[in-house]
Order: structure tokens, then C-alpha cells, then sequence
């Protein structure tokens, strides 16, 4: 069971630790945040890529990708038929039906993924702020004992 922990009775250092470790935290769900939705825009642009395949461009040219710079010509023989990135080097056929069941089934997981991370990265972001607002009023608090001669010149 976590222990609660009253920012107001941590010393400087310690809050200086922990609104430095909260920030690594932010910026590591974050990232996590825009990898996933960068998957997730992948995956759509796939699906989209595969709601233009129809029995109309059978025979067309195409660009086939062989990396992610280079394109080689070809031509659409199959427009049932697709090749399915299933990771790590794998690619799987599908029908084309088969394929917009995955890339549903991927983008639902990444929906939830993302939900699940957004709650946790708002939460860290909430304490961050209290730890610095904390931080900042001991700074002041501390400058204020050490020159009693600007707290008297404001009054």
C-alpha cells in the first residue's frame, strides 16, 4: 500500500528530487501517448489505404514500398488479397475483410491503451504542478528570512 507523503513537510531537496522525477514521468507517458497515437494514425491510414482497393484497379500501376524511402513500379494483380505487417518482420495474407478486422481490432486496443495512459499522465501532471507550486513558496518563504529588509520595504 502506498504512503502519503505531505509535500509541505519535505525538505527543498527532497521536493527538488520529486518535481524532477515527476517531469521524467510526464515526459516518459507522453511520449508513450504520442507513440501509440502514431501507431493508431498508421493503422488508419492502412484502412484507408484498403477502402480504396476495388476490383475497378485490378491491372493498374502502383508504387510498391520496398523501405520506407524507396518505391519500386508495379502492377495490382489481386485486389482481394493483402499482406498484413503482423510485426517483427512478419506479414501474414488476408482477404480483404480479414484485414479490416485486424486493423479494427488494432486500433480498439490502442484507443484503450491510450485511455488507460492519459488518466495516470493527468494525474502525474496534477502532483508535478503541487510539488512546484510547494517548491516555489519555500523558495520565497526561505528568501524572505533571509532579507527581512524587502518584507519590511513592502510593507
Amino acid at each position: 500500500m502506498a504512503q502519503k507523503v505531505n509535500v509541505a513537510d519535505l525538505p527543498l531537496q527532497q521536493l527538488e528530487a520529486l518535481r524532477g522525477q515527476l517531469e521524467q514521468e510526464t515526459e516518459f507517458l507522453t511520449s508513450s501517448i504520442q507513440q501509440l497515437k502514431l501507431v493508431q494514425s498508421k493503422y488508419v491510414e492502412s484502412q484507408e489505404s484498403l477502402n480504396k482497393l476495388s476490383p475497378d484497379n485490378t491491372g493498374k500501376d502502383v508504387l510498391v514500398p520496398l523501405t520506407s524511402s524507396m518505391y519500386v513500379p508495379g502492377k495490382l494483380q489481386d485486389v482481394n488479397l493483402v499482406l498484413l505487417d503482423i510485426g517483427t518482420g512478419y506479414y501474414v495474407e488476408k482477404g480483404v475483410t480479414e484485414a479490416r478486422a485486424f486493423f479494427n481490432r488494432k486500433l480498439e486496443f490502442l484507443t484503450k491503451q491510450i485511455e488507460k495512459v492519459q488518466p495516470a499522465l493527468q494525474e502525474k501532471y496534477t502532483v508535478k504542478q503541487a510539488v512546484v507550486e510547494m517548491l516555489n513558496q519555500k523558495i520565497q518563504h526561505m528568501a524572505a528570512l533571509n532579507n527581512p529588509q524587502s518584507s519590511t520595504a513592502k510593507a
